[in-house]
């Protein structure tokens, strides 16, 4: 990577790197993601993922898909009798959160030279990857993500998380593309999710309002793409009223030259500790 991009991500708080992941990656990722929603069994249960529901308690159903592999529905996949409005397939808001440590083909993806190098490039020298999540955006109900910086969920001291995010389908304005606000990581974090015991919830720290959609800029890429999110930076995605989904696969690392907050939702134990790209 140039030093010429590396300077506009550290002016702008976001890279987008077309072609990142070759077309055979990116369809046996799908794939696999697909086998995954396949094989989930909800067993009486609805879990729901919503960005409104972090404002409130979490359940130990999200809370413990920290070290497995976890799928959540759309909050807008069930009818008022509880039944699927639609396939189990299109019903799915994402999958997480532990995917590039427990699964194979993930973890090949998530990993290499070219992520290592990279990485080094943004700043991050010993990268530690916590999270990983494939977010499906499905046709007609994917669900709204609203303004948020990713350091609300993985705090630091001082801020190191960046975040890795692969488009496994052309993404646009009309399937819900990212919205970026660009040179916004220069402002404060605003939020953090903090978890103490069993419950988890948003605090607010700073006032500074989120930017309106005319201050933002559209994301629009094709499948094979990375985008690059410093983790103070705004962002945004509207939902999916499209008859296209809108996959994609993301990553959150930290530096372990960092410190990684006690209170942060996600925890590893001494059983699944967290690793680099390489």
């Amino acid at each position: 990577m140039s030093e010429a991009l590396a300077q506009q991500y550290r002016e702008q708080g976001f890279l987008v790197l077309p072609g990142f992941r070759s077309p055979s990656a990116i369809a046996e990722l799908r794939q696999r993601a697909d086998a995954l929603i396949e094989a989930f069994d909800p067993a009486g249960v609805h879990p729901v993922f919503t960005t409104r529901e972090q404002q409130r308690q979490v359940d130990d159903y999200f809370l413990g898909s920290a070290q497995t592999i976890r799928c959540f529905f759309e909050e807008e996949a069930f009818d008022a009798q509880g039944q699927l409005r639609q396939p189990k397939a299109r019903s799915i808001n994402k999958i997480g959160h532990a995917l590039h440590d427990l699964d194979p083909v993930f973890d090949r993806f998530s990993r290499g030279a070219d992520l290592a190098a990279l990485a080094g490039v943004l700043g991050l020298e010993r990268p530690l990857l916590w999270q990983s999540m494939v977010i499906c955006k499905q046709p007609g109900i994917g669900g709204e993500v609203r303004w948020h910086q990713d350091a609300t969920f993985f705090e630091t001291t001082p801020i190191s998380v960046t975040t890795f995010w692969f488009a496994l389908e052309d993404a646009h304005r009309g399937n819900g593309c990212l919205w970026v606000q660009a040179a916004g990581h220069r402002g404060p974090l605003r939020e953090r999710f903090v978890r103490r015991g069993d419950i988890a919830t948003i605090e607010a720290l700073d006032a500074t309002p989120w930017p309106e959609l005319d201050e933002a800029v559209p994301v629009e890429v094709a499948a094979g793409t990375l985008v690059v999110l410093h983790g103070l930076l705004p962002h945004y995605s509207a939902a999916n009223r499209s008859a296209r989904s809108r996959y994609a696969y993301t990553l959150h690392a930290t530096d372990a030259r960092t410190i990684y907050s006690p209170q942060n939702w996600l925890q590893r134990d001494a059983g699944l500790p967290p690793r680099g790209f390489v």
